[in-house]
């Protein structure tokens, strides 16, 4: 199993937004073995937030051979040719390293942010999928569209890789939502706050058989669990805080629940929950700093990475 971390995208407890800080945490990634570097996606957010694919360009120069990958992109709100025209020049620049994880996002405050209907985001996000597959090399364009425009013409430059830049779909394991990946996407991405090993194995399992009834092999199908959060502390009163006053709060949800699903508290913690997805099957756990991000990242890869049972 291989590891990924979140740019630090959020301000927690106001710690500002700088270059330096995207850099210092790429960095730490990079010397700490870490396999990829990923940015999600809001517009609108209960603590200020930098543009995901912004930052993904901004530490392009110091990623050395790290994935870049989206986690998700809102491409039901940004449409389909502006964000492919954006991802195929983060792969482009970046020599063919970037995966394009989208999806149609949770909060209506994004839909509300740029006029569109939160009850159309299904059928509005499988349209943009499929025109945005075509635009990135995975997939001929669809005939006939409903709410966005097809480009009279190729979009140029192309992606680098042969066979385009490959298009994951983030799910949170219903059985909708994964047959959804199994039609339109080229990988899985789970939302490690809203599973548990247990659940994500489910969910591989119910994913592989979706994916057998379109025809498609299983064993080669990959995926990520991403927003991870995460914050190593042997004190138990400072995990409390970060948990009952800093991450509860900012995603609505009950501590004591988070506190099963993250890696908030001790490093054995963070082994033993990440050791349990590697035994499901998980192929890569995008861990999310819960601020002080680039200590936080070589904490974790001195104390934690070199622990987990890899499966």
């Amino acid at each position: 199993m291989d590891l990924g971390v979140h740019l630090p995208l959020m301000e927690f407890e106001g710690e500002g937004q700088s270059l330096a800080r995207l850099q210092a945490t790429v960095d730490a990634a990079r010397e700490g073995g870490f396999a990829a570097v990923s940015a999600n996606d809001h517009f609108v957010f209960s603590t200020p937030w930098l543009d995901g694919p912004t930052a993904l360009a901004a530490v392009l120069g110091r990623s050395g051979e790290l994935t870049l990958a989206t986690t998700i992109s809102l491409v039901a709100l940004r449409g389909p040719a502006p964000l492919a025209k954006t991802l195929v020049a983060l792969d482009v620049l970046s020599g063919g390293r970037l995966i394009a994880g989208v999806g149609p996002g949770s909060s209506r405050r994004d839909y509300d942010a740029v006029g569109i209907p939160f009850e159309d985001r299904w059928s509005r996000f499988e349209e943009a999928v499929t025109i945005l597959r075509a635009l990135l090399g995975r997939a001929p364009a669809p005939e006939q569209t409903r709410f966005y425009a097809l480009p009279d013409g190729e979009l140029l430059p192309s992606p680098v890789r042969d066979g385009g830049v490959p298009v994951w779909i983030g799910s949170w394991g219903s059985a909708a939502g994964l047959r959804r990946v199994a039609r339109l996407a080229d990988g899985w991405l789970a939302s490690a706050y809203n599973t548990t090993p247990e659940q994500f194995t489910a969910g591989r399992e119910r994913l592989a058989g979706e994916l057998d009834r379109q025809g498609r092999p299983t064993d080669a199908f990959p995926n990520a669990l991403v927003t991870m959060w995460t914050y190593v502390t042997e004190d138990r009163t400072e995990r409390d805080r970060v948990l009952h006053h800093v991450l509860a709060p900012l995603l609505n949800r009950d501590p004591d629940a988070l506190r099963e699903r993250v890696c908030i508290g001790s490093a054995g913690h963070c082994v033993e929950l990440l050791s349990r997805y590697a035994e499901s099957g998980c192929q890569r756990v995008d861990i999310w700093p819960m601020g002080e991000s680039a200590h936080q990242v070589e904490t974790f890869a001195t104390h934690v990475a070199p622990h987990i049972s890899r499966g």
